[in-house]
């Protein structure tokens, strides 16, 4: 463990988040040398270019003991789950590779002025951003000096905590993110032993390829694309309780030939049918929506359910002719049954994906990403399990889903243009079934 860099703090409003420390938190034994190079899958090499972290914010009712007794059990339990993990403490080689060299990961903690409860309940985004180890998500010149994941816990006012993992894309998906954290939480509470296929080369599956000139390719492409500015981009979240979507999906099911849909499929579908409504008969900004698909329990045989890296797709799925909830429900189930082991394996050969790739590059379509039943909730370090988790994740025209505490429940955290959202939010079936406050 190392000290690092200088301490500042953050004001947002009446919200006041200060650094009181911050550190490099290293594997506590050394990674082997043949372990020294973990290899990237197609999969895998595409994020690079991304550039995204996932953020994952984990919030804790008052704990016990002080401060200083909760931080090491934090610190010390990191740099043991960072052995099990050794890629995230690496550093990105090449297009091909990371160089798991134990560089570390950095470590951040942080008082916050104010209540819990006032950021948990606001349903907009940006009261989120100030917990987020925010100057060590910034993209350096460098890839190879680029950390891999960030951490900051924050210690509010009430006496309450969130714990906020930042990690990069290139390294992890959704379905990874939450089975780091899990295993960090088991690991402080005593656990010695992390089941096995955390480290899976899916190099057999998704094989890697040269992208020098594919990225050059989608930039002239979409050259006179301007993307929307940031201030005039808003994420917000909308709550579906277990008894509103139990009514949504009976009321989906009951039409001629209808099917029930599943939790997912509903709420989806009503989203998807408010934003064709907020456009014009001739706009096809939403006629296509894309869904993301983990492949682990995809492939013959699965591939471990708590392996690192992205094993994961978005699925394009064009509305059909005849627009209601029903026909919107049925076209998203359509599309996650499609993905087999079939899909998966024509995925990972020739230029296929690539192909599909720059189709998306050239025609942005609105995105749907279900965290849902990923172990966030179970994540317990010793003093409980979290009262509520959020993330940060900011990507125009999508929609992140995400478990409420009792698992019926869906929070939908939904990113569009001002503009798109004024009207979004105003839809008779999302005024119906949703609503936007959360008490913790």
């Amino acid at each position: 463990m190392q000290a690092a860099g200088k301490l500042s703090s953050i004001r947002l409003g009446n919200m006041e988040v200060k650094i009181i420390s911050r550190e490099t938190i290293k594997p506590s034994s050394p990674t082997p040398d043949h372990l020294r190079t973990h290899k990237l899958s197609l999969l895998d090499q595409i994020e690079i270019g991304e550039s995204i972290y996932i953020p994952v914010i984990l919030f804790y009712s008052v704990a016990p003991g002080d401060s200083g007794k909760i931080s090491n059990i934090l610190k010390e339990s990191l740099s043991k789950t960072l052995t099990h993990f050794y890629p995230f403490a690496g550093r990105v080689k090449d297009s091909f590779s990371i160089d798991c060299n134990d560089e570390g990961v950095i470590y951040i903690e942080a008082q916050v002025a104010i209540d819990m409860s006032i950021v948990a309940k606001e349903p907009e985004i940006d009261l989120l951003l100030p917990l987020l180890p925010s100057d060590s998500l910034e993209r350096l010149p460098d890839p190879t000096a680029q950390v891999l994941v960030a951490i900051q816990v924050n210690f509010f006012a009430c006496g309450g905590m969130a714990i906020c993992a930042c990690v990069d894309h290139v390294v992890a998906d959704g379905a990874a993110a939450a089975t780091f954290i899990k295993s960090w939480a088991e690991i402080a509470c005593g656990a010695n032993y992390i089941d096995g296929g955390v480290i899976y080369d899916c190099t057999s599956v998704f094989p890697p390829q040269d992208l020098s000139g594919f990225w050059e390719l989608i930039a002239n492409e979409i050259i006179n694309e301007v993307p929307e500015p940031q201030c005039k981009v808003v994420t917000k979240k909308f709550l579906f309780d277990g008894s509103k979507i139990t009514a949504l999906r009976n009321e989906i099911g009951n039409g001629p030939g209808s099917y029930r849909p599943s939790r997912f499929e509903a709420v989806s579908a009503l989203i998807w049918y408010a934003m064709l409504s907020t456009t014009t008969k001739n706009d096809k900004t939403f006629s296509t929506v894309t869904v993301s698909m983990n492949l682990r329990n995809r492939t013959n045989p699965p591939l471990p359910q708590q392996c690192i890296g992205n094993v994961y797709q978005v699925v394009e799925s064009p509305m059909k002719k005849t627009i209601n909830l029903s026909s919107l429900a049925g076209k998203i189930h359509e599309t996650i049954s499609k993905v087999d082991d079939d899909y998966v394996k024509k995925l990972g050969a020739g230029d296929a994906y690539l192909n599909t790739l720059r189709s998306k590059a050239k025609n942005k379509k609105f995105l749907f990403s279900s965290w849902c039943r990923f172990p966030f909730y179970e994540t317990d370090f010793g003093w409980g399990k979290p009262i509520w988790f959020g993330t940060a994740l900011r990507i125009n025209r999508a929609v992140i889903f995400l478990d409420t505490r009792d698992g019926e429940g869906i929070e939908a955290w939904i990113t569009l243009t001002q503009e798109e959202m004024a009207k979004f939010e105003q839809d008779p079936g999302i005024l119906a079934y949703s609503f936007s406050k959360l008490s913790i």
